[in-house]
């Protein structure tokens, strides 16, 4: 028998981590000089938002400005371009095209002088354009037909293009990106056959613009669902139509069913990224294996209101691993609650999309995207799916970590401790949390009596009551315990 003699550095760790276990903690061990691999911020880059018209309001563009504080996101994707709100296309009184971009140019002007491009939807129909009345029941009305005239369609889309490539240059235009259509595989298009006469509008629409010039970047089919990609791809690349990405759409209460048309148990917070996963896989088998994925909608489950609450940073989290190395951008819808969808906002706190809730309110899921703006750019491995390792190019090492409870759970404290190899026994740590009591507003709401109209003075205290708390600490013997209460989430930054 081998008789192997521990060092006494050895004997303590190894007595640590048995104490641990035995108090029913968890032991994370981290290396920060693994070897990391490139971590771009995938679920960051590119936000929704209510239709475009919107977008002339001061309080959207105060939003937009927030939200790109908080995460420098570069695009932003909304419907309703063409709505006849907007005024980009009528007829005279014998019948001819009237064009007018206006309002397309207040919309465009003012995201980019805010730091935000466009991801130009082409949706919906005008209603002079409509081969019929197909009246959508969203509060704004929007006709979602087909053309009367694909001759005058393309038209309409050559004239958009080229006034918006004459008006910011074909350098400017050419790294937005246009999306044909929403979710035409469901209510929001009424073409009969739907994938037949959506691939129609597609072909149409993507050579349009090319004609315009051939920089611009065109895609879809910005279904629900996960729909229609291989057969999208495949009608593409049979009939020599340009694609330069691929969009599909996919959220947490959708059903495995509709999603992966299976009965199976899949559970809530894993479906997203599963979701995302089949469709990568799909374009990588299909004729265009190397184009970009963008999920251009997704958002956590609106049961219970639960886009209100904590859960939702916790939900936000607990994706990112998941759908790492899958997708080049998702799109959480919306960045804000200015929205009008089901009608005019009634109150600050409904379940609404938004990071931002109506009047200014910081909800924590806009806390949750500011903590994990804090993640570095490189990954570092780690063995436990509710811990993310990141390291900065000033090798500041940035932990991730969460306690995600399923909203039909019941969850329990979680009780961690982050053993760091690499850095110095007591290096300084700054440590943010939001759960119940930390970035939390609905508390402060609650003891105000959840009033329907907040006055000013009620939300500025909301936000400066609910805004993230940074504490100081330091490792000791190289360790830092946190406990974490259901469905916080924790970064903590280590200096090396």
């Amino acid at each position: 028998m081998r008789v192997r003699i521990q060092t006494p550095l050895i004997q303590v760790a190894l007595v640590l981590a048995l104490s641990c276990s035995a108090l029913g903690q968890e032991v994370i061990n981290l290396d920060v000089n693994a070897k990391a691999r490139s971590f771009p911020h995938f679920w960051e880059q590119m936000f929704g938002s209510g239709r475009a018209i919107l977008s002339l309001r001061d309080s959207y563009r105060e939003d937009l400005r927030e939200v790109k504080l908080a995460t420098e996101f570069r695009y932003v994707r909304f419907h309703a371009i063409l709505h006849d709100e907007v005024g980009v296309y009528d007829e005279d009184e014998h019948g001819n095209p009237v064009y007018n971009f206006s309002y397309v140019d207040q919309i465009e002007d003012g995201l980019l002088q805010n730091g935000v491009r466009p991801v130009v939807e082409i949706s919906f129909m005008p209603r002079k354009l409509a081969a019929k009345e197909a009246i959508h029941p969203f509060w704004y009305k929007q006709n979602v037909s087909p053309p009367k005239s694909y001759e005058r369609w393309d038209e309409l889309i050559r004239r958009l293009a080229q006034h918006l490539v004459d008006r910011y240059g074909v350098d400017e235009v050419a790294q937005w990106y246009f999306e044909v259509w929403n979710e035409p595989n469901i209510d929001f298009w009424a073409g009969e056959p739907k994938q037949a006469t959506y691939f129609e509008l597609y072909d149409h629409t993507a050579r349009a613009l090319k004609s315009v010039s051939p920089r611009l970047r065109v895609g879809g089919p910005a279904t629900a669902a996960a729909g229609w990609v291989p057969e999208f791809l495949a009608h593409a690349a049979k009939e020599h139509v340009p694609v330069d990405f691929v969009s599909s759409h996919g959220y947490a209460d959708d059903t495995p069913q509709d999603l992966f048309h299976t009965n199976a148990d899949i559970p809530v917070s894993q479906r997203v990224c599963r979701a995302i996963k089949m469709v990568h896989d799909r374009i990588s088998a299909s004729a265009f294996p190397n184009i970009p994925l963008f999920w251009t909608e997704w958002n956590v489950p609106g049961k219970e209101e639960a886009r209100d609450t904590i859960y939702a940073p916790a939900a936000l989290a607990n994706t990112i691993p998941q759908c790492d190395g899958h997708v080049a951008m998702m799109s959480w819808w919306t960045f804000d609650d200015i929205f009008e969808e089901q009608g005019v906002v009634r109150k600050p706190f409904y379940g609404g999309f938004g990071l931002i809730a109506a009047g200014g309110i910081k909800k924590p899921t806009y806390y949750g995207f500011s903590l994990l703006h804090k993640l570095g750019d490189e990954r570092l491995p780690v063995d436990s799916p509710d811990v993310l390792v990141t390291r900065r190019h000033d090798g500041t090492i940035v932990v991730a970590t969460w306690n995600l409870v399923e909203l039909d759970e019941t969850g329990t404290t979680r009780s961690l401790r982050l053993n760091f190899r690499g850095v110095a026994g007591d290096a300084k740590v700054i440590v943010n949390r939001i759960d119940e009591t930390h970035s939390n507003p609905l508390a402060t709401y609650k003891t105000m009596g959840e009033p329907q109209y907040p006055t000013r003075a009620q939300i500025e205290k909301l936000n400066a009551t609910s805004k993230l708390e940074a504490k100081e600490a330091h490792l000791k013997n190289g360790s830092f315990d946190l406990e974490l209460q259901p469905n916080a989430v924790v970064v903590v930054e280590v200096s090396k």
